[in-house]
């Protein structure tokens, strides 16, 4: 065939993509736009630029070469971000640890990533003294709150050794380890997800068309950095020449400062970051006058959530994803005529999971067993689907379990859902969370949906409790907002109104809802919980 003769790739017509690609277009189309907000730290793109290809020098004189990998124990701050471009330039994979976690679990994956740098905060320095203990790592201190050194070298004076205009090249292969992130390991060790080049520049691109991303966005970093590399906000944000505001602490009243102080005009977070907001006094909200378009994902969003978000002028965007996917891989896109709908209605429709992103080359709802798509009914269940280029390469030295996981040629999530008519897709549940009484499937989330929609709670999430009579029945742990009460009886009284009695919880918990650093909700705890405490009588 002549379309397969004398038409080879070559230099001129073929380069690898990778995100880090972005910067160099920022730097060098708008050089003099603001990068990065940092308290009273300003950067532009071109300094941005010099200080990534100065970290990358210094990272490659320090034995970092293609695929080694470069461990990060930071808050969001601009470090952070610089790591991000540089690691890759020196032919790095980024390793972000959570910044919650044990030493012990710190120091397994060092281990197993084969950790030849770290770079760590100070304000880490206690458990990350113990997690590197004996071990053979260059580590790099991170000076942004006074705390005790750990390593031989502090992070300006590492990155002043390096040269500014350091050669970096793309990798060679588009398909070459960019990052590695560790999933929660709830049960058993933590996996370790290996993404790459192409699929970050792909994933950030996908971010940008989903959100409809202009010029110029001014971003609040309230999702963490070390949660699947920020979502790939970080290399969309480059894409676009925006400026990235960094917040080391998530504290509703300082992202509101921030968000009149500089315009903020993208944020994202879990719905645990959305309800601190939400419990902020009315009054913090005055002075915005300006559209803030904001994510909300990690876990599926109450209603109640989504809608007064939306009735303090937050444009509300729900989107879905995991680790696997490199963070959101759908969004909930809006329609026009949603407008004109009750906002009870528009935000039902706004909580759903939605439809993929347009770099997402497969979505779909299939029976796990004999791989057969659901009916689009909006009722038969089955499990939610990937496949494509925003799909991770495997899990780190797992060979089984990566085999697992795309079995039938699909990435299994491992979340249950439903396909609606319209094509978009609601989660109804982790497989393990579904409640199982009396023969009869009860979906956590409608129940915890219904107990947001009170007036006094928080935080609420469902579990299944052993039941002597039907096998399984769902507990309720709820948490409260501050100046608010409520009794047992009146949030069954709530559940009875919007529910069949068989879905109303027969335990009701008060208190703290345990989560993880990232906003996701414990429910590994709450069902040991749940198994070990006695039925309450509410």
């Amino acid at each position: 065939m002549p379309y397969d003769l004398h038409l080879d790739r070559n230099a001129a017509n073929f380069t690898p993509l990778t995100p880090v690609a972005f910067i160099g277009w920022a730097a060098t189309v708008y050089p003099d736009r603001v990068s990065g907000i940092y308290g009273d730290r300003l950067f532009t793109w071109r300094e941005t630029y010099h200080r990534c290809r100065r970290l990358a020098s210094a990272l490659r004189k320090a034995g970092v070469i293609r695929n080694s990998t470069v461990s990060l124990m930071l808050a969001n701050t601009p470090e952070m971000l610089e790591a991000h471009f540089a690691i890759p330039m020196a032919g790095g994979v980024i390793n972000t640890l959570n910044t919650r976690l044990d030493a012990a679990s710190i120091r397994f994956m060092l281990q197993h990533a084969e950790t030849r740098v770290l770079i760590t905060d100070t304000g880490f320095a206690d458990t990350m003294r113990q997690a590197v203990a004996g071990l053979a790592i260059t580590i790099i201190d991170v000076c942004d709150i006074p705390g005790a050194r750990v390593g031989e070298f502090d992070y300006e004076s590492f990155v002043a050794s390096g040269d500014p205009d350091f050669d970096w090249q793309p990798p060679a292969d588009e398909w070459d380890a960019i990052a590695l992130s560790y999933t929660s390991g709830t049960t058993g060790d933590p996996k370790g997800v290996v993404t790459h080049h192409r699929g970050a520049y792909l994933a950030a691109i996908g971010n940008i068309l989903a959100w409809s991303m202009g010029l110029f966005p001014v971003y609040l970093w309230s999702v963490p950095m070390f949660h699947c590399n920020g979502w790939c906000h970080a290399w969309a944000v480059a894409a676009r020449a925006g400026t990235n505001v960094f917040l080391r602490k998530v504290e509703p009243l300082v992202m509101l400062d921030l968000i009149k102080a500089h315009g903020i005009t993208h944020l994202g977070g879990a719905p645990v970051v959305h309800s601190m907001l939400l419990n902020a006094p009315l009054t913090s909200f005055e002075g915005i006058a300006h559209p803030v378009h904001a994510i909300i994902a990690g876990a599926a969003p109450p209603v109640a959530v989504i809608e007064a978000m939306e009735n303090r002028g937050f444009r509300l965007y729900h989107v879905y994803g995991l680790t696997e996917t490199y963070g959101p891989a759908t969004m909930c896109m809006k329609h026009p005529e949603w407008d004109d709908m009750p906002s009870a209605e528009r935000a039902r429709l706004n909580g759903r999971q939605g439809v993929r992103f347009p770099t997402v080359e497969g979505l779909s709802v299939r029976d796990p067993a004999t791989m057969a798509e659901v009916p689009a009914d909006g009722e038969t269940i089955g499990e939610v689907m990937f496949r494509g280029n925003m799909t991770m390469k495997g899990y780190l030295k797992n060979p089984s379990a990566t085999a697992t996981a795309f079995q039938g040629g699909w990435f299994h999530s491992g979340d249950l859902g439903v396909v609606h008519p319209d094509g978009y897709i609601k989660i109804k549940d982790r497989s393990k969370d579904i409640i199982v009484s009396g023969g009869e499937n009860i979906s956590s989330l409608e129940v915890e949906d219904v107990i947001h929609r009170h007036p006094a709670v928080l935080a609420c999430a469902v579990v299944a409790a052993p039941d002597p009579k039907w096998g399984e029945s769902p507990a309720a742990f709820i948490e409260l907002r501050e100046g608010y009460a409520a009794t047992g009886e009146e949030i069954l009284e709530h559940c009875r109104a919007h529910l069949a009695r068989f879905k109303c919880p027969k335990q009701i918990v008060f208190g703290s809802v345990p989560r993880t650093a990232t906003g996701k909700i414990q429910k590994y705890v709450l069902r040991e919980r749940a198994r070990s405490a006695s039925a309450i009588d509410t």
